[in-house]
């Protein structure tokens, strides 16, 4: 496992990533030791993807709040949560999975009624939530655990109507365009109208265009941040039209400043955990934690 400290130094979670055998297509898994001493409060920032975040320790577990509600234990983060804040005390282990909106959908099937929500997992997956969390918390390592959760998952991608492909494309273009995208562009592509790729988009990932290219723009701008830069330069370098188009940005997602995300822990983790997924990096600097996302 590797470490990841707090800005004074000591070392709080360690970090657990399964190897490569342990695919799944659009899933991407990491596992979480944490030792804070006393209660943690940590804001947890918006990310494309919706996110299981399954809870095994043996205590009271977490607390996240978003919008007035409030679940404990094991949950479903979807797109757009808003100010979520994750709260604790003590030790604990966490494994959080995160789900690409197309294998959301697969999962799930339609997933409007996950965004810009928290919901517990046993509301989603009944009573098979219960059942996964005493598998994974008996497992004997980290790769077990993995390994359990990519059985799980397996299993239930599949066993409901894919997305329309022209969906998945233009979910890909949006991604690899870091959000960059006219809409119209988009429906030129798949050969569709504006209006019906806005409707079956919106109704299958539960996002429309527009929102999910603002989202995927911000998460770049959010991890330039993290990594140093400067909020100018994460606006220039992210396409915003100046600092204070980003930092309307970063309020309407997390309701916080842009220094504050900056240094918002959860973004410290994101080239450890998940290392194929690292956007940017400090110029000839080795990752560093400093908190958690």
């Amino acid at each position: 496992m590797k470490p990841i400290g707090t800005p004074s130094g000591r070392a709080w979670v360690d970090v657990a990533v399964p190897g490569p055998s342990v695919r799944l297509p659009g899933v991407s898994m990491a596992g979480f030791r944490h030792r804070a001493p006393g209660v943690v409060d940590i804001p947890m920032v918006a990310y494309p993807s919706v996110t299981l975040l399954v809870d095994l320790s043996n205590g009271e577990g977490a607390v996240y709040e978003t919008q007035g509600r409030r679940e404990r234990g094991s949950v479903v983060v979807g797109l757009l949560p808003g100010d979520l804040r994750a709260t604790g005390r003590g030790a604990g282990q966490l494994l959080q999975i995160r789900l690409e909106p197309v294998a959301a959908a697969a999962l799930f099937g339609a997933s409007a009624e996950l965004s810009g929500t928290v919901t517990a997992l046993e509301d989603v997956w009944g009573r098979d939530a219960g059942r996964a969390e005493d598998r994974l918390r008996a497992a004997a390592s980290w790769d077990e655990r993995f390994a359990i959760a990519a059985g799980l998952l397996g299993r239930r991608l599949g066993t409901r109507p894919p997305v329309d492909p022209q969906v998945a494309h233009t979910w890909r273009r949006t991604v690899t365009s870091r959000g960059r995208v006219r809409v119209d562009g988009l429906a030129d592509e798949v050969g569709w109208s504006r209006k019906r790729l806005w409707s079956r988009f919106r109704s299958q990932l539960g996002i429309t265009p527009k929102r999910a290219a603002r989202l995927v723009r911000f998460d770049h701008a959010a991890h330039l941040l993290a990594a140093g830069h400067t909020a100018a330069g994460a606006a220039t370098e992210s396409g915003y039209v100046d600092q204070s188009h980003l930092h309307r940005e970063i309020m309407t997602f997390t309701g916080l400043t842009p220094s504050a995300l900056a240094a918002a822990p959860w973004l410290a983790i994101d080239d450890v955990a998940w290392p194929s997924a690292a956007r940017v990096r400090r110029s000839g600097a080795a990752v560093r934690g400093e908190g958690t996302r």
